[in-house]
């Protein structure tokens, strides 16, 4: 029952990355990625909340199955940001590529710390 919780979140997290992606990126005249930037860190934050909800005993095992590793595995993307990383490199564009580095894991981190903090001030 547990894989099932997991394709269903994985069912809505793959095209709302995708769909996500394009919009993002289709608003930027830019070769920042800034499609994969937003998901990787909305995805952060979902996370820290679900985590923090799990702490405090609002949030059960099946629905950081579904929520956790069914959406925001599918949500997010190590892979694209790794490649768009790399792409951004060998073109040339290597401040580009610094910056993806170095804001992705700060905003990510921060998202998640930000969520985790939300669900400690919502379930105290």
């Amino acid at each position: 029952m547990n894989w099932l919780l997991v394709i269903a979140g994985a069912v809505v997290g793959a095209p709302l990355r995708y769909l996500t992606d394009r919009a993002v990126q289709s608003r930027h005249d830019s070769v920042f990625p800034w499609g994969t930037f937003v998901v990787n860190v909305s995805g952060s934050l979902i996370l820290g909340l679900l985590t923090g909800a799990a702490l405090a005993g609002a949030a059960g095992s099946r629905l950081q199955l579904l929520i956790g590793t069914g959406l925001c595995g599918a949500l997010t993307t190590y892979s694209t940001f790794s490649y768009e990383t790399l792409r951004l490199t060998g073109t040339g564009a290597r401040l580009y590529a610094a910056v993806n580095v170095v804001g992705s894991v700060t905003a990510g981190l921060g998202a998640a710390f930000l969520g985790l903090a939300v669900a400690g001030a919502v379930w105290p």
